[in-house]
């Protein structure tokens, strides 16, 4: 049984922060080929949440990149490269673990915080074969992106707030989570063996089976494949896409999920345009869209400001229908390599045995890179 550790989220904010400048060239070679490198990052945030009765707030980490720590390995046999990689997410309150049932611990690490514990071989003729916990095959095709407004604006809506429970129109409190309502069908992390071609003039394959070995409580399994195309010298545009097919195993359920995005940057402009689409069997289908513009607004780095919007449908139960809009701004800081966000965004859902009311959240704060 992993044991859980509790304490005061404060005291990993001020370490972060004594700590974030003497890491940020922390890349050692070993002087024969090999390199060791420690990076991290802090992304603490302000959420505001109103489920069009009452209104929460707190401190949490934001999950759309949750703070966490890694090292990686690597090593050089001629052409080829042994690499070994192991990150962890810090266990900080999760701004999508909130809900008006309470808030969780300010920390709270477990095993199931950890990322990737994974040992890959890059082969300059046959691709890369990894294998230990890390990402699936499939997981990111969903969320191709060249805008400037990630940290806080994705495909990956109900990280943001995710936790709360829609409010019916009388006023209870319902059972459907925006997590429910609102999901995305991306891959995930699993112990899993996975396979990436090499890159064929932009292109490349990846395949994968893994299982889920981090919850002991949990009998999940999956394969998948996926297909990735990337260039950024199109003329005046740079392009990104994926898309992903899988077959899971949940318990003796089992299930197909396809999932893909497109995303296309304007570079003289910095206007870009961003969508995504899946479908998943057994639990509906959603789509989503996104228009971003970057421009140079202060010289203390880049400006990014975005729009979004996303449909689901079956997505809880037959019948369903989720959605949800969104605004954000990012400012960069080059010099230190932080990015200052504020995200707002509205959701809905409705089904046969209830009306719902509206719901929306506001998320303010800033990732900080080491």
């Amino acid at each position: 049984m992993s044991k859980t550790l509790e304490v005061r989220a404060s005291a990993v904010a001020i370490a972060a922060a004594v700590a974030a400048p003497a890491f940020a060239e922390n890349v050692y070679d070993n002087g024969n080929g090999g390199t060791f490198s420690f990076y991290g990052q802090f992304n603490p945030t302000y959420q505001s949440f109103n489920d069009g009765q009452e209104s929460f707030d707190a401190l949490a980490d934001n999950a759309n990149a949750n703070s966490r720590v890694g090292m990686d390995i690597t090593q050089s046999f001629g052409q080829d490269t042994l690499r070994f990689k192991f990150e962890t997410a810090l266990g900080l309150r999760s701004s999508a673990g909130i809900s008006q049932d309470g808030r969780p611990a300010e920390m709270s690490w477990s095993r199931e915080n950890i990322r990737h514990v994974d040992l890959a071989y890059d082969s300059a003729r046959f691709g890369t074969v990894s294998v230990g916990q890390g990402s699936v095959a499939s997981d990111g095709a969903g969320s191709a992106d060249l805008s400037g407004t990630g940290v806080i604006q994705s495909i990956f809506i109900s990280d943001s707030a995710g936790g709360f429970k829609f409010r019916e129109t009388g006023g209870a409190l319902s059972n459907v989570t925006i997590g429910d309502a609102i999901v995305g069908y991306d891959g995930s992390r699993l112990g899993r063996v996975r396979y990436d071609s090499l890159d064929m003039n932009g292109v490349t394959f990846s395949a994968s089976y893994g299982e889920e070995i981090l919850d002991t409580n949990a009998d999940f399994s999956m394969y998948d494949v996926a297909a990735r195309y990337s260039n950024n010298n199109l003329g005046a545009f740079a392009l990104a896409a994926a898309v992903g097919y899988g077959w899971e195993d949940d318990a003796g359920v089992k299930a197909e999920t396809v999932n893909g995005s497109v995303s296309m940057l304007h570079k003289a402009t910095g206007v870009s345009f961003s969508a995504a689409a899946g479908a998943n069997d057994q639990s509906g289908d959603y789509a989503y869209a996104k228009l971003d513009y970057t421009t140079s607004i202060f010289a203390a780095g880049s400006t990014s400001v975005g729009i979004d919007i996303y449909e689901g449908s079956d997505t809880v139960q037959a019948g369903s229908e989720a959605g949800s809009w969104g605004l954000a701004a990012v400012q960069r800081f080059d010099s230190t390599g932080i990015e200052a966000y504020v995200g707002y965004r509205e959701y809905s859902y409705d089904d046969a045995s209830a009306t719902y009311q509206d719901s929306s959240s506001v998320l303010a704060g800033a990732l900080i890179k080491f």
